[in-house]
Formats: structure tokens, C-alpha cells, sequence
């Protein structure tokens, strides 16, 4: 199981009619803030006491999709680590044993081999809630175990709100002699079993626990970024104010009493002095978003939290024209559907096309109401705003499995795009902690057209090939041909989409069409269910984290 699905926000309820707060909204640039149009300022960011800067230039910034790719890459770099490097890494779940080649090494194995020949390795890991629940609390355990006795330190992370978790999932590679090969991977994927599939989705031969629609090895669909260039210093940034927190890394006893048994550390160790920045590496801009809740005692680098991850879409979105692209694993907070929906109200001709699971993660008549009720709510508001401009979708493979979508991903007009841990609901956007890196590359795609939004920013080149890798997978498509004018594309999912239902409609007769997108349908519920479950949708699933006063006036 994944953690708690989300379901929308402190909503009022008129019989079962949802009213909801204003959509996040992006507070006004101030003098002094260097002006974009698409990235937030220093104080929009509204998070003054971090260290992270508004963004960074001269990065290269490369797409790895699936978790074959991701892992196969991520051994290369740490392989080549040497005596004197540092490896961070924060993970919200850690498998020890889980394969990241075919031949190995697992994920303990890399980590312990890496500090035994002097790599200084740190990481964060959530400290997860108990197994019973269907999550990771042994196995990050387990690995924080190996790793230490191998001359490592992993720090078990609980320093969050109540049924909240620390989400980020990133590894950074500083060298001491080589900073042109200082790296960063940014995106969805932890360290964890049921991740290493390709796309051919047939799944991980090392599943983790998962609901049955799946199967016994279930097909899962994600995206890592590899950013090399200045950005890198800003996601070891994210870890350093992190690890600098004084406060106990749990305050529970039934956390310190095993810990103590089994000697496992309970504060933080030295850092290495901070390098340089990494030499300049390409042509892209990097801006590093961030969700951290309201908590007490207040993160030092984040007192009254941060929710810049939700401003950076809410301004991103208002420059959308033409077609906004999103891969998510959860779809289903209604006051982020609000933000699709506004726009889709203001501009004629945009288009939502959005790519989710089939079915929830999680078994259990609660769960599945919860997160049944909470993606109903948020499809009836972006479908009502846009009709039949808003395209949901899921996923399966060539033997009609569905596919798990895990990944968290969104490209604007093939201008803006992100990669990261969030996911488009309130508890992503409020209560976890989390990471996103939004791209904005200077390259321009000289490919027609060239200015899909008409606003002069023109195509670039990562966000539009991001998007055109994954839609040529999920179409089974050899070229761009049809997808790289939105309005064409649009039209060429649907007719793929429509003739894949149809065929499964007819009995699956004659030749399967080629494509794996199929119309995203959600059970509907009865009224009384709704009723039952929104309280633990709106309190567990998908809770606020953000301070009381901005909760009572409506702010983001």
C-alpha cells in the first residue's frame, strides 16, 4: 500500500453539493523580486527563511521514465562515486532488498558498498506508520540498519504533522574532484519493490503489497529527472536544512524505546562543508518546489511551513492557452481541480488531458469509498468547467492489465513542466513534505507549431519532448506526427482511447487496436456512502496542513 489517499478539502456541504476555499492563488511579485512570468519570485515563494534560491540557470536536465531506467542510471552514478564524495538521498520508503539491475546490486548493497569505500553517505527516510497498516516501517527500519553498520548514517524521519509523511524521494551526488559530474534525481520514485518496471509493464518480479486489481506483480508507470548543473546544489539544500533540524527526529516513546535497543541514531550527524555550485551544464532553468506543513515546533527553514509546489502550478496555470498535460497518481482534491477548472472557465480553448490509475491502491471498503468519493468530486468539477475539453484516461498494457500510475507530472502549452513527488491533491500541496522540480527550458523546439499558446514563449524543448515521450508510449506510436499540435493530439488520444473501449466493449474481437489509454470511468457512489465517508476523507485522507489562519481566511 501506498500512503493515505487523498480526498478533497475542508469542504462545506450543501446536501451533497461541495463548495470549497478560493483555488490557491499566487500572492503579487513585490520590488526586489526578479520578474518571470512562469516561475515564483523570492516572495511568492512565501517561505523567507529558506536557503533555496527562486531558481537557477545553465542546468541539463534529462528524463528518465520508469524505474528501470531510473535505477540502472542511479547505480551507474553511485558506482562511480569515489573516496571523499557525499550521497544524500531522502526517500519516503526504502526496500533493502530490492534489485536495481537484474544481477544486483540491491538497494542496501549499493548504499553499504558506497560508504565502505569512503563515500559519505546520509540519508532521510520516513519513519513510516506501522506495518499493520500496510506500510514500510521495517523495511526502512532494515535498511537504516545496514546502512549505519556499514559506516553510513540513515536517520529515521518522523518530524511531521499527525498521519502525515515525509514524501520527498531525490538522491544527490556531490564528487570531490569531479564537480562536473555532480548530480541530482528528482521525481516520484523511491527506493522501493514494485518500481523497477519498463515500458513494457509486465511489472516488478520484487512486488510490494498491493490491491488486487493489479495482480500479483502489478505494472507501475513513473518518472525521475536527472538534473546536473547549479540545481544540484539546490536539492542537497532541501536536505541539509532538513538534517539541521534540532528537533527530535520523533517525540513518541514507543519510537525512542526501540530505537535505544537497537542503537539506532537519534540525532544528526556532521555534514561536509557545502561545495560550489556544479559548473554550468546546459540550457535549462530549474525551480525547486516544496510542500512542508504547519507544524509544532516549526520547521527551523520553514516556520509556518511552505507550499510553494501549489503556487508554482497556480501560477503556471495562468498563462495555460492551448493544453495542459498531467500524469498522476492521485487526481482527487477538489480545491486543486478548482485551479484546472478556472482556467479551463477563462480560456475557450484549453484542453485538460489527464492520465491516472485505474483503480485505487488500497483494498478495504473505507479506503476505496474515500478515494472513490474524493476523485468523483474533483472529475464532476474540471468536467463540469470544461466539457468535452477535458480528457481523463488510464492506463494498461498490451495484455489488458491496468497500470499503476505513480508518477507525478505536468507539462504546460510544452513550455512549463514538472517532475516530482506531489501529487494534485490538498494533503500533497499542505500536509507532507515534498519535492517538484518545474523546468523551463531556454531551448527553443523549432518544430511546428512553434508557439502553441500564442503568447511568445514559444515550444521548448524538455517540456515538449517529455510530453511526447510518454504520449508516443501510452499511443504506441513510432513519430510525433499527431501529437505535437495540442488540437491534433487531443483528437489522436480520443480516437485511440475510443477505439481501445470499443474493442474491449465488442468482447475483445478481432486485432487489438494499438494504444494503452482507455476512458477513465470511476464507480459512481450512492448518496449515503458519500455522506459516511467524507468525514474520513476530509480529516484522513486528504488533510490541511496548512496554518489555522490561513484556513480560516481562505488562504493558500
Amino acid at each position: 500500500m501506498l500512503r493515505p489517499s487523498p480526498v478533497p478539502a475542508l469542504l462545506r456541504r450543501d446536501g451533497l453539493r461541495l463548495t470549497s476555499p478560493a483555488a490557491f492563488a499566487v500572492p503579487e511579485e513585490v520590488p526586489g523580486d526578479e520578474h518571470h512570468d512562469w516561475l515564483l519570485t523570492d516572495s511568492q515563494r512565501g517561505n523567507p527563511a529558506t536557503r533555496l534560491r527562486a531558481w537557477t540557470t545553465g542546468n541539463a536536465v534529462r528524463t528518465l521514465v520508469h524505474g528501470r531506467a531510473y535505477f540502472e542510471r542511479l547505480v551507474e552514478v553511485v558506482q562511480a562515486a569515489e573516496p571523499g564524495d557525499l550521497l544524500l538521498f531522502a526517500s519516503w520508503r526504502g526496500d533493502p532488498g530490492q534489485k536495481l539491475c537484474d544481477d544486483g546490486p540491491t538497494v542496501s548493497e549499493l548504499l553499504c558498498d558506497a560508504a565502505l569505500r569512503g563515500v559519505v553517505v546520509k540519508g532521510l527516510v520516513w519513519r513510516s506508520h506501522l506495518d499493520r497498516l500496510e506500510f514500510s516501517h521495517e523495511q526502512n527500519r532494515t535498511l537504516a540498519e545496514g546502512v549505519n553498520d556499514h559506516g553510513g548514517e540513515v536517520l529515521l524521519d518522523q518530524r511531521v504533522r499527525p498521519f502525515g509523511s515525509h514524501h520527498q524521494k531525490f538522491v544527490v551526488v556531490r564528487h570531490r574532484s569531479r564537480p562536473a559530474d555532480d548530480v541530482a534525481f528528482v521525481g516520484g520514485l523511491d527506493l522501493a519493490y514494485s518500481r523497477r518496471d519498463d515500458a513494457d509493464h509486465h511489472g516488478d518480479d520484487q512486488p510490494q503489497g498491493f490491491s488486487h486489481w493489479y495482480g500479483d506483480t502489478p505494472a507501475w508507470h513513473d518518472v525521475q529527472v536527472e538534473v546536473r548543473g547549479p540545481a544540484v546544489r539546490d536539492v542537497e539544500d532541501v536536505f541539509r536544512e532538513r538534517w539541521a533540524d534540532r528537533a527530535p527526529l520523533s517525540r513518541l516513546p514507543w519510537h525512542a524505546l526501540p530505537d535505544l535497543a537497537r542503537r539506532l541514531d537519534r540525532s544528526a550527524g556532521r555534514l561536509p562543508p557545502q561545495r560550489p555550485d556544479p559548473p554550468a551544464a546546459g540550457s535549462v532553468t530549474v525551480q525547486m518546489l516544496r510542500t512542508y506543513p504547519n507544524r509544532t515546533p516549526g520547521y527551523p527553514f520553514a516556520p509556518e511551513g511552505e507550499r510553494s509546489a501549489a503556487r508554482g502550478y497556480a501560477k503556471a496555470m495562468r498563462r495555460a492557452r492551448r493544453l495542459v498535460y498531467i500524469e498522476d497518481q492521485y487526481l482527487w482534491s477538489e480545491p486543486v481541480a478548482r485551479l484546472f477548472a478556472d482556467a479551463l472557465r477563462r480560456e475557450p480553448g484549453l484542453h485538460l488531458v489527464a492520465v491516472v490509475p485505474r483503480y485505487p491502491d488500497q483494498e478495504g471498503r473505507i479506503a476505496v469509498a474515500a478515494s472513490r468519493h474524493g476523485h468523483a468530486v474533483a472529475l464532476d468539477r474540471v468536467r463540469e468547467a470544461g466539457g468535452d475539453r477535458v480528457l481523463v484516461l488510464d492506463v494498461e498494457n498490451h495484455a489488458g492489465r491496468p497500470v499503476y500510475v505513480h508518477s507525478k507530472v505536468c507539462v504546460v502549452d510544452d513550455v512549463w513542466a514538472t517532475v516530482g513527488s506531489d501529487n494534485f491533491n490538498r494533503r500533497s500541496w499542505t500536509h507532507d513534505s515534498e519535492l517538484t522540480a518545474a523546468v523551463l527550458d531556454e531551448a527553443r523546439d523549432e518544430r511546428e507549431p512553434r508557439d502553441p499558446a500564442g503568447l511568445g514563449d514559444g515550444a521548448r524543448v524538455f517540456a515538449r519532448d517529455l510530453r511526447l515521450t510518454l504520449l508516443r508510449e501510452h499511443l504506441d506510436l513510432a513519430d510525433d506526427a499527431a501529437l505535437l499540435d495540442p488540437a491534433e493530439a487531443v483528437a489522436t488520444i480520443r480516437r485511440s482511447a475510443e477505439a481501445l473501449a470499443a474493442w474491449h466493449a465488442g468482447g475483445r474481437q478481432g486485432p487489438r487496436p494499438p494504444g494503452r489509454l482507455r476512458p477513465h470511468d470511476p464507480d459512481g457512489m450512492a448518496r449515503w456512502r458519500r455522506l459516511l465517508v467524507a468525514p474520513a476523507y476530509r480529516t484522513i485522507a486528504d488533510p490541511d496542513g496548512r496554518p489555522p489562519r490561513m484556513k480560516v481566511h481562505r488562504r493558500h
